[in-house]
């Protein structure tokens, strides 16, 4: 495969972790390097803060990209980002974190927990209640328009028109982003190489298997050359072996030194992909930082559990009391009939569980030991496992395009999609048509 090297915003490679303002009034860093500056992870605690002016860029050349606004040393920032949807459902509370250019960063949270809110609101589609962003230097708010040619969005949902080839999908896109004509062909043939499209590329894309489709969904996102890329789900659907493959690809436009906000619901995939994660939940960072950080805060091996039957409230006390009693075991969860707790050594500590637990009549029928992950990682801030479905619902789903934002501040409408149909997911409205 042809690795094509997209470029992005000038800033150095990231580092393992990253350092956020913690209040509306802390100084914003001097380079992109001081985010990568700290050894630590970082816990955000943060309060919304003031909304932000709604200047457009109707006075505005379209050649002048402004770079003075919030987080011009991050290729990405959020800070203080609030947003209560219809109804009073609030699905951002003062949201922060920043992205140094060149980094794959992992968004997790199930569904509900704001991550689409975010992706929304970083790509022009939704305006915050308050609270501030900018993507690839630029003022979201000021200067909407000017973000949607430096972005790609691969939306969860395609926007692919499935009776047209993969040739003409991406063409279509490179029209509507404005290439020449000269340079439409060329770059058309370059992406369909580079992502082994090119034997399928006059077929309808209706013929394309689920990896195939994916693979053209990044492909018109791509066609502009875009400094930063939103991944919203991107692997969701696809059989292992396909996943794997848009992994591979993902991992190459990273190393190519595109910045990717990757949202997802693989703790593997973000594991494997992400230089830098997020843990999202109720609209908050709880925690963020590279996975081997995050891991590293949790000493010991992970034990996890099987009862033999769903315990009451009483033998969950029971369970929980009886495993504080076992040297080493901490941070002991029950949850059903899985109990979960961290032990200084596995191995050793495996026989004195089982012990304990059958002094008090509890009986165990399956147990694991293993190494920290990220869904470890999850359970000590969040205080459960993570599934995908266990949000409240307040945060809409992905939404299938790129258009013109309306400009009200603080839109209430609980599903902020863009309004006439279907629109291209990657498709830059060109003087404000859609």
């Amino acid at each position: 495969m042809t690795s094509h090297p997209v470029p992005g915003p000038a800033g150095q490679p990231p580092g393992t972790t990253t350092h956020l303002p913690r209040t509306s009034g802390a100084a914003e860093p001097t380079t992109a390097t001081t985010t990568a500056a700290t050894a630590e992870t970082t816990t955000l605690t943060t309060q919304p803060g003031g909304t932000r002016g709604t200047a457009t860029d109707a006075a505005v050349p379209r050649n002048t990209v402004h770079t003075t606004g919030p987080g011009k040393h991050f290729a990405i920032q959020a800070e203080e980002l609030a947003k209560t949807y219809r109804g009073g459902v609030r699905a951002l509370s003062g949201l922060s974190f920043g992205v140094a250019p060149a980094t794959v960063f992992g968004l997790l949270g199930p569904n509900g927990a704001g991550k689409s809110t975010t992706v929304k609101i970083l790509t022009t589609l939704s305006r915050p209640d308050s609270g501030t962003a900018s993507v690839a230097g630029i003022d979201v708010l000021a200067h909407p328009e000017q973000v949607r040619h430096r972005i790609g969005v691969v939306a969860q949902r395609s926007g692919i028109d499935l009776e047209a080839t993969g040739r003409e999908n991406i063409a279509l896109a490179a029209r509507l982003h404005g290439l020449p004509r000269a340079m439409l062909i060329d770059r058309v043939t370059e992406l369909l190489d580079q992502f082994e499209l090119t034997a399928a590329a006059d077929r309808p894309a209706r013929t394309y298997s689920g990896g195939m489709l994916r693979k053209l969904d990044v492909a018109v996102g791509l066609v502009h050359r875009p400094s930063v890329l939103f991944l919203d789900e991107p692997t969701t659907g696809l059989d292992p072996q396909a996943r794997a493959q848009m992994w591979d690809e993902i991992g190459s436009l990273a190393a190519g030194g595109l910045t990717i906000l990757l949202t997802t619901h693989y703790l593997e995939e973000a594991d494997r992909l992400a230089s830098l994660v997020a843990i999202i939940d109720g609209g908050r960072i709880l925690v963020q930082g590279s996975p081997d950080a995050l891991k590293s805060e949790l000493k010991g091996d992970a034990v996890h559990l099987e009862l033999a039957a769903v315990p009451t409230p009483t033998v969950v006390d029971t369970v929980t009391a009886a495993l504080d009693q076992v040297p080493g075991v901490t941070e002991t969860t029950v949850n059903g009939r899985e109990v979960h707790a961290r032990v200084t050594h596995g191995a050793s500590s495996l026989p004195a569980v089982f012990a304990a637990l059958d002094r008090v009549g509890v009986a165990v029928i399956a147990a694991t030991i293993a190494r920290p992950s990220l869904d470890d990682v999850y359970l000590r801030h969040v205080g459960r496992r993570f599934t995908a479905d266990a949000g409240s619902g307040a945060d809409t789903g992905p939404v299938p395009g790129i258009a013109q934002d309306s400009g009200a501040q603080g839109d209430k409408t609980q599903d902020d999609r863009a309004q006439g149909g279907a629109a291209q997911p990657n498709a830059v409205p060109d003087k404000g048509v859609a």
